[in-house]
């Protein structure tokens, strides 16, 4: 396991693929395992609706605690392979072993099957997926840098999720489609899995060998967290993304029934989802060049704004304006852009500003904390749309309660994040003086 090294602005193409096709088969684990095991598992194989959600229910809860205490132990763990390889390798193999249980189960499982394969999986995507998110992060100090290993990582993450949800539904049983998914899948990550291991940027050291020793030894996970907290541009941004995390979960959630109840058009569901992630991995190349000309907290405040003023259309639209949801959709979709690329890039810079303090080297365990606050934005959504949807009558009978949520109650979770954004003062020059101050550190330690 070599890789190389890259530094400054100096990634390739071939470095920023190499580093980024992980996301592909990774998203398998995602839209995959929440639009279609439930239903597989419940109906097709018989465990009932109740019981399957109980277990997927505390089998996430599990993936939800698991998540600092993975970031954790992959900041201390070191190895003569590199910073956080031995979790990545860890991680791929209990995560393809996971996927396939779930994606391919034995005749007549019982929910115990269920509870294992799920937290099979849920802890070898998190072993994977924390470190992996931080190796992005390490893999080079330069403020828009950081942005194209996250746009490349997060551009395949969409087009996986497409691939991965046209083979699990591609018309035929879904248990077949589910079947094929799993060999993909495990294919997937042993090729993604080797081109990152061999091929793509190590991750960096933080400051010299010396002081990271130093900083791997604090008193656990929680006092970690409490540090973190202390962190104000980390903080701030914390809680603007779980704020748009919700804003983007509310319509995402309520897709399929908005466009099956309001819009009346159910076979037009492919299209919109096509149109709407596929312009999102078109414009990526812009919010990049936004965030180099005007900073990336103004490009995604900006973005914000944008998506904002598209869903203000949604709660006026019916069955004859199909046109107009596809445009929504174009709207939308490029904001969702600067949605994936930009606020983890902001991360990687908020952990400089903890480093340069302390000399402490944890963007294992910030990526861990990232990663439950999407989760928990992903569960606050459920939580306000369906019992407000059931409240109102349902789907069909409270149609405006639908598109009320769908784009309405969204804008006011983005314009909360935008504020909080609006107070976030670690720009290019900031994050250049805080690399200079860790860089002086690492010298003093030599």
């Amino acid at each position: 396991m070599t890789g190389t090294s890259s530094r400054g602005d100096s990634a390739s193409r071939l470095d920023l693929f190499s580093y980024g096709l992980l996301g592909l088969p990774l998203a398998a684990g995602t839209l995959p395992v929440y639009l279609f095991v439930p239903t597989f598992y419940a109906e097709e194989l018989g465990l009932g609706l109740a019981a399957v959600g109980a277990v997927l229910f505390w089998m996430r809860l599990l993936d939800v605690v698991s998540d600092p205490v993975i970031g954790w132990l992959s900041d201390r763990t070191t190895s003569r392979f590199g910073r956080r390889v031995p979790w990545i390798v860890l991680g791929l193999p209990l995560t393809a072993i996971g996927m396939w249980l779930l994606f391919r189960p034995p005749e007549d499982p019982t929910l115990g099957y269920l509870a294992i394969a799920s937290a099979i999986l849920y802890i070898g995507w998190t072993s994977l997926a924390v470190p992996y998110s931080a190796w992005g992060a390490e893999a080079s100090p330069s403020y828009n840098e950081r942005s194209r290993f996250t746009a490349w990582r997060e551009g395949a993450v969409v087009i996986g999720t497409l691939v991965a949800a046209g083979i699990a539904d591609s018309g035929g049983a879904l248990a077949e489609g589910l079947g094929h998914l799993a060999v993909a899948t495990v294919l997937g990550l042993a090729i993604a899995g080797a081109l990152l291991l061999f091929r793509a940027p190590r991750p960096q050291a933080r400051v010299s060998d010396a002081s990271d020793q130093a900083a791997q030894t604090p008193a656990g996970w929680r006092a970690g967290v409490q540090l973190l907290w202390a962190n104000g541009p980390f903080r701030r941004l914390l809680f603007a993304w779980l704020l748009n995390g919700v804003a983007n979960g509310l319509p995402a959630t309520l897709f399929l029934l908005f466009v099956t109840h309001r819009l009346n058009a159910p076979d037009q569901t492919g299209l919109f989802l096509i149109t709407y992630f596929g312009i999102s991995i078109a414009g990526l190349p812009f919010w990049l060049w936004a965030a180099r000309r005007f900073g990336k907290h103004r490009a995604w405040s900006g973005a914000m704004i944008w998506a904002c003023g598209w869903f203000a259309l949604a709660p006026f639209l019916g069955p004859q304006d199909l046109a107009l949801f596809a445009a929504l959709c174009v709207g939308t979709g490029l904001a969702l852009g600067a949605d994936l690329a930009l606020p983890p890039s902001m991360q990687a810079d908020a952990v400089d500003a903890e480093t340069a303090r302390t000399l402490n080297a944890r963007t294992g365990l910030y990526f861990a904390l990232w990663g439950m606050a999407t989760k928990l934005s992903l569960a606050f959504a459920v939580g306000i749309a369906f019992p407000l949807l059931d409240w109102a009558g349902g789907p069909e009978a409270g149609g405006w309660m639908l598109a009320l949520l769908y784009g309405g109650v969204p804008i006011l979770f983005k314009l909360a994040a935008v504020a909080l954004i609006a107070g976030y003062d670690l720009d290019e020059a900031a994050q250049r003086d805080l690399r200079r101050r860790i860089e002086s550190h690492a010298r003093e330690a030599v």
